[in-house]
């Protein structure tokens, strides 16, 4: 039998073991209460995600344009729970400020090249993210990212 990735949060959380599922759903509560409105909450990359909707950033992802803008996912991982947050891996002034208020509040930083892995909700600051999620609108999210990218787009057509 062939598997299928959710197409839904309902049916990703279903999947889900229980004390997975009760961490996934705490970090969403905390991010739907503290994001900024143009940021739309679904599917994406086969894992909860908020994103800037096409009706807001028509480009979409450069990776891929069908795709909204990414902004955040979580995701269940065979050995953690996955905080993927794209807002941090861009801005640096984001970045830095959110691994001191991580490492202020105590719990440890797992932190990689794309994600934040954390074993469960007791490793999770959640007024942290709160914080973050506060912090980052989507018009200055928006900014950031075309500035990233013309910025490698003009580094690349140098060294071509």
């Amino acid at each position: 039998m062939p598997s299928t990735k959710p197409t839904t949060i309902a049916a990703y959380m279903k999947g889900v073991p229980a004390d997975r599922r009760e961490a996934l759903e705490q970090i969403r509560e905390v991010v739907n209460k503290n994001i900024d409105k143009p940021f739309e909450e679904g599917m994406q990359y086969g894992m909860p995600s908020w994103y800037v909707p096409h009706s807001v950033y028509p480009e979409g992802y450069h990776c891929d344009p069908k795709q909204p803008l990414p902004f955040a996912s979580i995701a269940n991982q065979k050995n953690h729970i996955g905080l993927y947050l794209f807002c941090v891996y861009q801005d640096k002034a984001i970045h830095d400020w959110f691994v001191d208020a991580w490492k202020a509040s105590g719990k440890k930083l797992d932190m990689g090249k794309s994600c934040v892995r954390v074993k469960d909700l007791d490793g999770v600051p959640l007024d942290v993210l709160a914080k973050l999620f506060k912090k980052v609108k989507a018009k200055a999210y928006i900014a950031s990212y075309d500035a990233v990218r013309h910025d490698k787009i003009k580094t690349a057509k140098k060294t071509s």
